[in-house]
């Protein structure tokens, strides 16, 4: 099995530090060979035995040679590897120091390099057992050279220095190479965690609704998320001046500078946008600047109108059944009573009783269709066949002439959405269009088209149109500018459209007489999800 594959195998770095030392030690051998095959006995290398220091010398260039086999197959285990040329060196630089005089050769001195590479690659204790290997091969050569050749008994000394300073350096080497093992795994782990930190901070800017731009103190912009591209309809890059590039934010970062402080009024961006905004001083010994939050006013003022309304829904909810009973007796009581003869001024009194019950009973109900939303059901059907049905419908209702309400643009359209919440919708903004139309032929016209892919139906009326402050408050809820509406008309059909994946919005055009609604009907291919939530 490969040691890559065996859980805690030697790092990369261990083998590439062995490949290094492998090519260290082919270098050597190579260089001995050189001197002796070129020089011949005339250098004191191979002093005491030339003929046995160029052959081991030749021999351990082979095997400096055949170590690269294993360690390019990583077989056998890192530590057996190791371990063999250590130990050839040992040996192979005793015989040579032997053939060359001994210790007054200093040959012995090379093995102190190959105890320090051992004890930096290995990185464990095993380095004194490979001194203790290498001072037992010093003693051995010179006490067969003190045997049977001339080496002096006095250099015994020299010797066991050599000794001590290969555990000494077999030791530091040990040392420095443990603590750098904990510094690059603390290296490590303060990379992993500036990583895992810097890609958090990513995700969040990312996902932020809210736009956040980083400043230095020279005003530069160095950070921009999503959000405050959005908001600020503009991306720009790194490095670029935030006086040049906004200059209405520019302006209150100043007066944020000069004064510490900035308004918490809403600030009016281009496009209709309403941002708050918040300043945070980067205040470090390395960093120094500002981190500006621009909170989306239109956004979180949504979020409260959805929270009041789901709190409002589940109060009619309970609510509805113990306020709609006794209206009923009101209402019934004065039917009755409008049937008993009176005088004129009695009469009116009970009209206005009538006409407040059922203006109550009305806001009840659209109340509770808030909660419809949740049970759409979209289907795949023709668009003009329903609207003839409606236009007939609704001529019928409100007892208008034929050709009031009016049909046009293209045929053969095909929509997703639920036939109920669409029969709604339509009804609703008819309705409101027949309110402020002449009531004219054609006053009130239904026109179907296209636009980018998508079928679009747009409700448009003849009438004087909506007012340019108005505009931004009609689909909010209990807004209405007619003294007998409860305001909740629109707001229920965009949210209905929503349910159905589609879009409600008001079409404002100065070309244009009247008011125009559009409805965007969701792509064939979104499942109904496109612009609202879905079901």
């Amino acid at each position: 099995m490969d040691d890559r594959s065996v859980p805690g195998s030697p790092a990369v770095d261990f083998w590439r530090s062995l490949r290094y030392y492998s090519l260290y030690r082919l270098v050597l051998t190579s260089f001995f060979v050189f001197l002796a095959g070129i020089f011949g006995p005339s250098l004191s290398l191979g002093a005491r035995n030339w003929e046995l220091f160029f052959s081991v010398s030749v021999f351990y260039a082979v095997a400096a040679m055949l170590s690269f086999a294993p360690l390019w197959l990583r077989r056998p285990r890192f530590s057996w590897q190791l371990a063999s040329q250590i130990g050839v060196d040992i040996v192979g630089l005793s015989v040579l120091s032997y053939a060359s005089g001994g210790i007054q050769s200093n040959i012995g001195l090379l093995l102190l390099v190959s105890l320090a590479a051992a004890g930096m690659i290995s990185r464990g204790r095993i380095t004194l057992f490979f001194a203790a290997l290498a001072s037992i091969a010093a003693l051995l050569e010179h006490s067969y050279a003190v045997l049977y050749g001339d080496a002096d008994v006095s250099r015994y000394v020299q010797v066991g220095l050599l000794c001590v300073s290969y555990f000494a350096v077999a030791w530091l080497a040990h040392v420095l190479a443990k603590n750098a093992v904990e510094s690059q795994q603390l290296a490590q782990r303060r990379a992993l965690e500036l990583a895992s930190l810097a890609e958090a901070n990513r995700l969040v800017m990312r996902d932020m609704q809210d736009g956040v731009l980083v400043v230095d103190d020279h005003g530069a912009i160095m950070q921009m998320n999503p959000g405050a591209e959005r908001l600020l309809r503009k991306s720009v890059s790194r490095g670029a001046a935030l006086s040049e590039s906004f200059p209405i934010l520019f302006g209150q970062y100043a007066l944020w500078k000069q004064s510490g402080g900035a308004s918490r009024d809403a600030l009016q961006l281009g496009g209709g946008v309403q941002v708050r905004l918040r300043f945070v001083a980067i205040d470090r010994d390395d960093a120094h600047g500002v981190v500006i939050f621009l909170e989306d006013m239109q956004r979180a003022q949504a979020e409260a109108q959805q929270i009041k309304l789901a709190a409002l829904g589940r109060l009619t909810a309970n609510i509805a059944h113990e306020v709609r009973n006794p209206l009923s007796s009101i209402s019934y009581a004065a039917e009755l009573m409008q049937e008993e003869r009176g005088d004129a001024k009695q009469q009116r009194l009970l009209q206005i009783v009538l006409d407040n019950t059922q203006r109550i009973n009305r806001i009840v109900q659209d109340v509770m269709q808030i909660n419809r939303r949740d049970r759409a059901q979209p289907e795949r059907f023709e668009l003009d066949a329903l609207l003839r049905t409606l236009v007939d419908e609704f001529d019928q209702t409100e007892h208008i002439e034929q050709g009031v309400l009016a049909m046009s643009g293209e045929a053969g359209a095909i929509v997703s959405f639920d036939r109920g919440h669409l029969r709604q919708v339509l009804w609703n903004l008819c309705r409101n269009a027949l309110r402020h139309g002449s009531r004219s032929a054609g006053s009130v016209r239904l026109a179907v088209g296209a636009e980018q892919g998508r079928v679009v139906l747009d409700v448009v009326d003849d009438g004087s149109g909506i007012p340019v402050e108005q505009q931004g408050k009609l689909f909010e809820p209990f807004f209405t500018t007619a003294s007998d509406g409860t305001g909740l008309g629109l707001y229920i059909a965009r949210e209905l459209c929503e349910a159905n994946g589609a879009l409600l919005e008001y079409r404002a055009d100065e070309r244009q007489i009247g008011a125009c609604f559009r409805i965007t009907f969701a792509s064939p291919h979104t499942d109904g999800q496109e612009y609202g939530h879905g079901q």
